[in-house]
């Protein structure tokens, strides 16, 4: 009956769908009067077919939308009546994540979307099981002794893995991928802070560890979920087919190791009444917060968030120091003042002091951001400030990779890599320094903003801080020529990734 519906559906629609492709193919695409950019929209399948041609460019085909939009915001129609709005506007942005916040959520679709890998974890929850998550996690990102053992983690994992494997490296003239090596050591820190356990992701034979790979499949198949044009998943997840039966066994693979820690957590605290390690499963255990499936959900949400955002933040900004050897030296420079304060007061501080490195992390994650994009779905009718009008079950995306190229927020050198733009130079007893004057969180959402911002941003550059640090101290990082001499490409999943990889080779320096 199934294949009959189906085979009926596919008779009626598809040559529905070839007059429509062969008419969007053979007209112009028509401009307002004001000259703005219009996606041309047919009956019923809407602005599919551009949509549809632009899909694998769509982060730089979004951003020369918006830039030609007046308010850089677009409505646009997809198909089967549905609309939905993205915007670079800042004011925009200010409403939906803060002003209007309570109107605009996750919504079902995210929710639904990625609830097999998240549950009801911080990352997919909305109303007062949001509130209540924050406010526990909150408290926890909070304490001086989490941000000390997040450094004593990222500091042994540097001393005893990701030097050692650079050094062989460059001893051997080895090409390594540098960004699947930041991701396993992402990936060995993030395990040890959220769950105390240490997958051992990162060691010179650059294993397969069964945990670490299942959570990659299950991040990967849960983000291709996302596709604009199709909920085939949904099908597929229904007969247990395909990428959803990977899926669901990658997710078993991940939740069932991540019950066992939890358990073996539970059972350590009823005997010893108090947990000594100090990772966040422990924090949240020994706070009394013991219901398996909460504790369980929250902790894979951070393992994500850590995961995969500052490997990717780093992978792009090594990249660019590469493209732009000045600014590696003034770094240089920052590492070698610091270093003394290193060591006399033990490495927070030293941190704290690397403003030039600071201000050239942040223009690179203004460039390619970690997360080049976030939704969210209006619960009732609304206007935005720029006089869009959003109804109800619409969804609103803003769109952080376009808003980092937009001449009216960074000017009209923004396409240069420019640490700089962050900073102000001071005479501090007769010394030159550098300020760093940071931008607002809505025009610079790379970390969020409003009430969801970040928990985790000050963590993520401590640990950025110490792994450029350590890395750039003592070796230097040669990208291989791509084909063609071509430039990496800028890939989105759930975050930001660099196309093919990231191969490089390893000089030490003298």
């Amino acid at each position: 009956m199934f294949l009959q519906l189906l085979t009926l559906a596919s008779l009626v629609l598809l040559p529905l769908l070839f007059f429509f492709v062969f008419r969007a193919s053979s007209q112009p695409n028509p401009k307002t009067s004001n000259n703005t950019k219009v996606l041309k929209s047919y009956p019923i399948i809407g602005s599919f077919i551009t949509l549809y041609k632009n899909h694998e460019r769509r982060l730089p085909w979004f951003t020369d939308l918006l830039r030609s939009s007046p308010s850089n915001t677009l409505t646009i129609h997809h198909s089967l009546g549905k609309h939905f709005v993205v915007t670079g506007n800042p004011t925009v942005v200010q409403h939906i994540l803060k002003t209007h916040f309570p109107i605009y959520e996750k919504g079902n679709t995210f929710r639904t979307t990625l609830t097999d890998l998240l549950g009801d974890g911080i990352f997919n929850a909305d109303g007062d099981n949001w509130k209540f998550q924050r406010q526990v996690s909150s408290h926890e990102f909070n304490t001086k002794s989490l941000r000390k053992f997040v450094e004593q983690v990222v500091d042994t994992e540097l001393s005893d893995r990701l030097i050692p494997i650079l050094s062989a490296a460059a001893t051997n003239n080895l090409i390594l991928d540098f960004q699947d090596i930041l991701q396993r050591f992402a990936f060995d820190n993030i395990c040890r802070i959220a769950f105390g356990y240490d997958p051992a992701y990162l060691l010179p034979t650059l294993p397969e560890a069964k945990f670490a790979v299942a959570f990659d499949d299950a991040v990967q198949i849960s983000g291709d979920r996302f596709s604009s044009f199709s909920q085939v998943w949904k099908l597929k997840r229904f007969l247990g087919i395909g990428s959803e039966k990977r899926l669901r066994a990658a997710v078993s693979e991940v939740r069932e190791f991540a019950n066992t820690i939890v358990r073996e957590k539970k059972r350590e605290l009823s005997e010893k009444k108090a947990l000594e390690s100090v990772d966040l499963l422990s924090r949240f255990l020994g706070s009394g917060h013991s219901d398996e499936k909460f504790v369980t959900d929250i902790v894979i949400s951070f393992t994500l968030a850590g995961r995969d955002t500052t490997s990717a933040a780093l992978t792009w900004f090594f990249w660019l120091l590469s493209q732009n050897p000045h600014v590696e030296d003034e770094i240089l420079k920052e590492i070698s003042r610091t270093t003394e304060l290193e060591s006399a007061t033990g490495g927070y501080d030293e941190v704290m002091e690397m403003v030039y490195t600071h201000a050239a992390l942040c223009e690179s994650m203004r460039l390619y951001p970690p997360v080049p994009g976030n939704s969210k779905k209006a619960m009732k009718d609304d206007v935005l400030p720029d006089g869009t009008k959003v109804k109800k079950g619409m969804v609103v995306t803003y769109n952080v990779y376009s808003m980092g190229r937009m001449e009216e927020i960074w000017g009209e050198d923004w396409a240069e890599y420019r640490p700089e733009r962050w900073l102000e130079e001071r005479e501090e007893n007769g010394a030159h320094k550098w300020k760093f004057v940071g931008r607002d969180s809505f025009s610079y959402p790379v970390f969020q903003a409003g009430p969801r911002i970040c928990l985790g941003k000050e963590m993520a550059f401590l640990q950025m801080k110490r792994v450029v640090s350590a890395v750039l101290k003592s070796f230097k990082l040669v990208p291989v020529e791509r084909e063609g001499g071509a430039q990496p490409e800028f890939v989105a999943y759930l975050t930001g990734k660099m196309k093919g990889g990231f191969p490089v080779t390893i000089v030490e320096r003298a």
